[in-house]
């Protein structure tokens, strides 16, 4: 289980969308890397460190979009894509660090941003319930995202493992850091709002 920080050290601090994005990035990796170490400790097999950051990326563009939505009506619009454009490329920087490592130079950060907005644009047509989180479309979706990107071995079952298994971990995880967030960002409640269909991120 991925240790969160949940919590500032200095609450009454006053901090920037981006300051708050770097944290909740680290948190949000931890959770994608527990999730994927989740899926190998099952038995679902990944060959290499790159395949594993294959599937590492589909749980951070997930991750990233369930913030999105959580963060609507929550924060004032301008706050809000600050905060959730700084999560994205945060997010970015710490997926071309690991690829550096893994598969030497290359366009590693914009290769994942172009593949964060395709998620993001995708997911944006699932529903997403108050006090239920993401719905059964947007799980079964994620499902088959990390599914794609997993070795050949039972593989059919992969899709209904994430759904059931990893898709509450990764939600837990998330309403935790967010709550643990809220004195920085308007003190608000990030259980499970309700918000319309659709989010919103871009790279600069």
């Amino acid at each position: 289980m991925a240790r969160l920080k949940a919590k500032w050290n200095q609450k009454n601090r006053e901090r920037t969308p981006e300051q708050i994005a770097s944290a909740v990035s680290s948190n949000i990796w931890l959770l994608a890397a527990d999730g994927c170490l989740n899926l190998e400790n099952e038995g679902f097999e990944t060959n290499t460190q790159s395949q594993r950051l294959d599937v590492i990326s589909e749980f951070l563009a997930f991750s990233l979009h369930v913030v999105d939505r959580m963060t609507y009506g929550e924060l004032e619009e301008q706050e809000r894509v600050r905060f959730i454009n700084a999560l994205g490329l945060c997010l970015a920087n710490l997926l071309y660090e690991n690829r550096l490592d893994a598969d030497g130079p290359g366009d590693h950060r914009n290769v994942f941003i172009r593949l964060l907005n395709e998620r993001m644009d995708e997911y944006s047509e699932c529903e997403y319930e108050q006090d239920v989180g993401p719905g059964f479309s947007l799980k079964r979706i994620f499902g088959n995202h990390v599914m794609q990107v997993m070795g050949e071995k039972d593989k059919k079952w992969i899709p209904d493992y994430v759904m059931d298994a990893e898709t509450p971990k990764v939600m837990s995880g998330l309403k935790r850091v967010m709550n643990g967030m809220g004195d920085s960002l308007e003190e608000a409640d990030f259980g499970m709002p309700e918000i319309p269909k659709g989010g919103t991120w871009g790279d600069e």
